[in-house]
């Protein structure tokens, strides 16, 4: 099934903070229960990344977490393990382009890699997907 969106850590992480949720991004959450989203390999890594950060800052418990991972496991998630291989010839060159990092270069190089919207709300990664035509979700 073609994924409907490519989803970076951002939104990702308003689905988990409340006080970061917007009806955007509560509509993108709810989307996903039918269709996939599609997101790099990198993924799971940053999200985990974020919640032990905010864990250690008690900004989340243990608890909220294990809530959280639920949610996700239950999402329609699909990976793209190609971004790698595109590290020096695709992303590096985006990074140098609209001074991304090059995580953030990973999601707007997927979106324009399958042509997919792409939902974030990072606003660099907006600005540079925005100015290369990619169609932007989440805010």
């Amino acid at each position: 099934m073609t994924p409907l969106f490519v989803v970076d850590a951002s939104v990702a992480m308003a689905w988990c903070f409340k006080d970061e949720i917007t009806p955007a991004t509560q509509k993108l959450l709810k989307d996903i229960s039918s269709k996939p989203a599609l997101v790099p390999a990198w993924w799971y890594i940053e999200i985990a990344n974020v919640l032990a950060l905010a864990e250690r800052k008690c900004r989340i418990s243990t608890t909220e977490i294990i809530d959280f991972v639920a949610v996700l496991d239950s999402a329609r998630i699909e990976v793209d393990n190609e971004s790698p291989r595109r590290a020096f010839s695709h992303l590096l060159p985006l990074c140098r382009d609209h001074g991304l990092t090059s995580y953030d270069a990973m999601y707007l190089d997927l979106a324009q890699r399958r042509k997919l919207p792409l939902a974030t709300l990072d606003t660099p990664l907006r600005k540079a997907a925005k100015k290369l035509g990619v169609k932007l979700l989440g805010k």
